[in-house]
């Protein structure tokens, strides 16, 4: 069918990927929100 598969098919990955890259680009993904957990150090909960 074609006289370079390799080379078309190559092509066609690369179109794929650039379309794949222009839609997160264009619809980015939502970003939830989550509360920030903060560890606290060790020397608070020991006795003095």
């Amino acid at each position: 069918m074609f006289r370079r598969p390799f080379l078309t098919l190559l092509l066609v990955l690369i179109l794929a990927a650039g379309l794949g890259l222009l839609a997160l680009g264009a619809f980015p993904p939502a970003v939830t929100m989550a509360p920030v957990e903060r560890s606290l150090p060790n020397d608070r909960f020991q006795v003095r």
